[in-house]
């Protein structure tokens, strides 16, 4: 593959109401559009900028305008990066800039500790431009077929069933949880680790987050669903990072315990910061690294940290970051699921598309009795 030309272009979709999340909230995502081309054929790639689940500390130091703008200047270096350069596949090219991105991300930031995730997504859109490029120069709808064999033999099951996931943020109301809840909506997935009063004070998010589960368990404890092992729905919480020791997070389980609902907590995401070194080993729940596992070695250290299971986001952290951590996390018997973004329609579209080939194995959300093959779809 050459790069001759490219071209990028982006637009402001503003939300229907605040996305809480990260102890913070988004009003609005740029919708970023990536174009690249080896003079015969071309490729185009989407990506959603999300700056305050990449780096929250640059969420909360720009205007949401300025964290954005930085992000597209990334996406926009990396474009120039490829221009006239030749590679074999688009791993292998994203494998070469990301560094380079990363460095200058932290110069135009002037953030030294700029997590990693933010030149990640940044990069999502350049990187599903090159494998539409690479499709079309390989002749093949098939994206097994772009894999090299060590890839491709993960990637070798089939799903039976594709399930839709609610994401449950800070302002999703009451009523919509029971209205989501009645449609048969068994798994969802809920950020935790809200800052109420916007002072960051931790033991207020705790209480708040009690709070919060028990809302919603009280909703749908008495509801039953056929797609579960006992019938009862079951909660997947995202703390992303929220939580800065161990005592606290035992504190929120404790607190399920308490009102019957640890059972049907199946995954806990990112509980702790990513510089965080806590051992997660004797929860005894699927503790998932999600931002923390941006790379092979970050993700080997989570494993490492006693997490069970990787959320691998290739609308987030690039196609070809997410093949690269599937197959090191296969290696070592942990097992992954996708779990994407707030993304656009076109998104979904294209990541159902590709969860007839892309994510067919190693898929997976593990229940607390055995492992069922669920794709995940917030």
């Amino acid at each position: 593959m050459k790069i001759t030309q490219t071209n990028l272009d982006f637009v402001v979709e503003p939300l229907l109401m605040p996305f809480g999340f990260k102890g913070g909230y988004l009003t609005d995502l740029w919708q970023v559009v990536a174009k690249v081309s080896d003079g015969e054929h071309y490729g185009i790639g989407v990506g959603i900028q999300s700056v305050l689940w990449s780096d929250e500390t640059i969420f909360k130091t720009s205007s949401q305008k300025g964290g954005n703008a930085y992000m597209f200047l990334l996406t926009e270096y990396a474009l120039k990066l490829l221009k006239n350069t030749e590679f074999e596949n688009p791993m292998i090219a994203i494998t070469e800039i990301q560094d380079k991105v990363y460095e200058y991300a932290k110069k135009i930031t002037n953030h030294s500790n700029l997590r990693k995730t933010f030149a990640l997504n940044s990069l999502v859109p350049v990187d599903n431009a090159l494998w539409h490029l690479y499709a079309k120069e390989k002749n093949t709808e098939n994206f097994l077929e772009l894999l090299d064999d060590d890839s491709r033999k993960n990637f070798e099951g089939k799903q039976e069933k594709i399930y839709s996931i609610p994401l449950i943020g800070y302002k999703t109301s009451e009523e919509e949880i029971r209205k989501l809840a009645s449609e048969g909506y068994f798994l969802m997935k809920i950020k935790i680790g809200s800052d109420p009063d916007g002072d960051n004070d931790p033991d207020k998010m705790v209480a708040w987050d009690k709070e919060r589960l028990s809302a919603i368990h009280n909703i749908v404890k008495d509801m039953k669903t056929p797609y579960t092992d006992n019938g009862r729905y079951v909660y997947y919480l995202d703390a992303n990072g929220r939580y800065d020791t161990k005592e606290r997070l035992e504190e929120l389980l404790s607190h399920a315990d308490k009102i019957g609902a640890l059972s049907q907590i199946i995954i806990l995401e990112e509980p702790f910061p990513e510089d965080s070194e806590i051992d997660v080993s004797d929860i005894k729940l699927n503790i998932a690294a999600d931002e923390s596992a941006h790379s092979l070695e970050s993700a080997v250290a989570r494993i490492h940290q006693g997490y069970r299971a990787m959320a691998v986001k290739p609308i987030a952290k690039t196609v070809s970051e997410s093949i690269l951590i599937i197959n090191e996390a296969s290696k070592r018997g942990i097992p992954c699921f996708c779990a994407d973004l707030t993304v656009n329609p076109y998104m979904v579209s294209t990541l159902k598309i590709r969860l007839k080939h892309l994510w067919q194995s190693k898929t997976v959300i593990i229940l607390p009795c055995r492992t069922v093959k669920l794709q995940i779809l917030p």
